[in-house]
């Protein structure tokens, strides 16, 4: 059975950071590509950054240079660093795994005040 918990969610100030953590069970994570998804009240879930399993990036936009994806293969873990953090990044923030079949964490919030 997979399982993705996501932590390090919380409230802060703008202009603050955050580290967000997925720790995965039930899969061989380094096989899957991770990725974290935001979504915003009454907005769709949008992808902010993804890796590979060969540790390749990739960000939205509006997070490039502000937020780092990385992993640790060995905790079965995929981080994401957010920096410099907006009042528009608060939204609940899911991680995501996949490979043939996509797999959802439970999401944890992240709120940033102006």
């Amino acid at each position: 059975q997979v399982q993705l918990v996501e932590s390090g969610g919380g409230v802060v100030q703008a202009g603050g950071s955050l580290r967000l953590s997925c720790a995965a069970s039930g899969l061989i994570f380094s096989l899957y590509a991770m990725g974290w998804y935001r979504q915003a009240p009454g907005k769709q879930r949008e992808l902010v950054a993804s890796i590979s399993n060969g540790g390749s990036t990739n960000y939205e936009d509006s997070v490039k240079g502000r937020f780092t994806i990385s992993r640790d293969n060995a905790k079965n873990t995929v981080y994401l660093q957010m920096n410099s953090l907006k009042p528009e990044d608060t939204a609940v923030y899911y991680c995501n795994a996949q490979l043939y079949s996509k797999y959802w964490g439970q999401g944890t919030q992240v709120t940033v005040s102006s």
